[in-house]
């Protein structure tokens, strides 16, 4: 007979367990809401699937404490080679920029991920963790989502939330349930992954074969691991692609791993589409529930952790009673056009590594390598800056007028080293509180404000913090002020607002920018954000502002 445990009252249910899962239960427990995070799995993944983390989802990992944490299990700031079917090199990429405060590319091993975010769990007691439990049917209200789960013993339960979120992977459940069908492109193919115990190939990058025959990618990891992509032809047969005699013949061909011992050998098929709908009432879809990408670009995983960091503290508003149905719309309506665009680069960066013919191939090699003689051009491949930067260009933001290219406003604000008055140097969000951030960006920024501005925007929600620019040293004010150490603010997009108050959100990306005599127009803008005007102040800044 089975056993019906209690009803379980939470302020959001959250289903599966992977990374999107795992990090927004950490934003939203540091927030001090309460979580039921439901896994049908007994443990985190054991197997390797993602194996790259790029710097967005370092500051979303930040955000949530574990940062630090991460970089002990990841191989930092890693860069690709792009090679012809001669094995000869025509293209070099190399990110050696910090715009967010992290590297741009980290190799890491998912079941360590994992369990380093599982382990943040218990920082907070506000997260139930129900590991083993499967959702077995949800129904909402106008008010609340209510759930019934089970686990392996026959046990159980009804979980009711204020809200739920499905980050129950590529083949969504609930997606499936809500009748929510995936859309884009007609992308698919089928590859090969090799993941090894220990490889014999000490090169620490990304080794890209971008040959007609047979394309492959040879993915560096920590602690000497690698994995190899071999693309399958169509009608080659997926267990005689796994057969052993097979593998080792394709390891063979691009380097000296054939003999070495096999982790995982598994065929995937990858996809680019999008879900038609990322929001059903009380009802969110985050990762790969949301967003199927193609690995090219290494942004399936990152993409979800993007999703968590924008839907948290959106939730947590919601929660506290101080959100809008448009602060909640905005969820999708910010990510969704992002997580299209790292899809685009995935299936652009797969033209490059899969080409049709020996001639496409030829000519794209001409390209690069021509390209490579104009420094611009250079540097515009070797630093990653054909990545989409992030940007919104529809949500919770207040446009200053100036174009696309030009403004700050929609995008996430860079993340310097800063120093303080003391000396002391840590990275900007270190020094942030988790609420809306009035950041006045000027020479002088204990003097670019009225008290009574200053009051009023306090008063409103946000803290108020001051920048100069890295040849001006801070002084001690009314409120805390910073000097960016790191010149992060001294290139042309950022020095074009020097003199000017920026609204950033929780988040960290700019809803506003206006000059600092008009900082008083960003009271509304604040409470518009959800800030609640009752919000004990962060001891962080009391302690700066001492």
């Amino acid at each position: 007979m089975s056993v019906k445990e209690p009803i379980l009252e939470v302020d959001i249910a959250i289903v599966g367990a992977g990374p999107t899962g795992l990090t927004l239960a950490n934003l939203l427990g540091g927030m001090g809401i309460s979580v039921a995070l439901i896994e049908r799995n007994l443990t985190t993944v054991q197997e390797p699937r993602a194996v790259s983390i790029d710097d967005e989802s370092m500051r979303a990992l930040q955000a949530a404490g574990l940062a630090e944490a991460v970089e002990q299990i990841v191989a930092r700031g890693y860069g690709s080679r792009y090679l012809s079917p001669a094995h000869n090199l025509f293209l070099t990429v190399e990110p050696t920029s910090r715009d967010y405060g992290f590297d741009k590319r980290n190799a890491f091993q998912q079941p360590e991920l994992e369990a380093v975010m599982r382990g943040g769990l218990a920082r907070h007691g506000t997260v139930i963790q129900l590991f083993g439990w499967e959702m077995q049917s949800f129904a909402q209200t106008d008010r609340a989502v209510s759930l019934e789960i089970a686990d392996t013993s026959g046990a159980q339960r009804t979980v009711t939330a204020r809200y739920m979120v499905a980050s129950d992977g590529g083949r969504s459940p609930t997606r499936g349930k809500l009748g929510i069908p995936l859309t884009g492109s007609t992308f698919a193919e089928r590859w090969l992954i090799v993941d090894l115990v220990r490889t014999e190939n000490r090169f620490r990058h990304t080794e890209v074969y971008c040959d007609p025959a047979r394309p492959c990618i040879s993915l560096p990891g920590p602690d000497n691991i690698r994995r190899y992509e071999f693309m399958l032809h169509p009608g080659e047969d997926e267990k005689a692609a796994t057969d052993e005699a097979f593998v080792r013949d394709m390891l063979a061909r691009v380097g000296p791993d054939r003999d070495c011992q096999f982790r995982r050998v598994r065929v995937y098929t990858f996809h680019a589409r999008l879900a038609e709908r990322w929001r059903d009432g009380r009802i969110f879809l985050a990762g790969d529930a949301a967003h199927l990408t193609p690995p090219f670009a290494g942004q399936g995983m990152n993409s979800g952790l993007r999703d968590a960091h924008n839907l948290a503290w959106k939730l947590a508003e919601a929660v506290n009673g101080n959100a809008s149905s448009d602060l909640l719309d905005s969820y999708e309506t910010e990510r969704k056009p992002h997580a299209w665009e790292m899809i685009e680069l995935a299936l652009r960066m797969g033209r490059v590594m899969m080409p049709e013919n020996a001639t496409k191939a030829l000519l794209t090699r001409i390209a690069f390598r021509a390209l490579g003689f104009y420094p611009p051009a250079r540097d515009y491949f070797a630093q990653m800056r054909y990545k989409p930067k992030p940007r919104f260009r529809q949500g919770l933001l207040w446009p200053d007028g100036l174009s696309e290219k030009a403004t700050i406003v929609g995008r996430l604000i860079p993340q310097p080293l800063v120093d303080d008055t003391g000396r002391h140097r840590k990275l900007l969000d270190q020094v942030l509180p988790d609420r809306p951030v009035i950041l006045v960006f000027d020479e002088f920024p204990d003097r670019a404000l009225a008290s009574d501005t200053v009051a009023a925007l306090q008063a409103a929600g946000a803290a108020v913090i001051g920048m100069t620019p890295e040849w001006m040293n801070p002084v001690e004010g009314v409120f805390p002020v910073y000097r960016d150490a790191g010149r992060l603010f001294g290139g042309p997009q950022m020095r074009a607002y020097l003199g000017h108050t920026l609204l950033l959100r929780r988040d960290r990306y700019v809803a506003s920018a206006v000059p600092v005599d008009r900082s008083g127009e960003l009271v509304e803008r604040i409470a518009a954000l959800g800030a609640s005007t009752s919000l004990t102040p962060d001891p962080k800044v009391l302690a700066a502002a001492s």
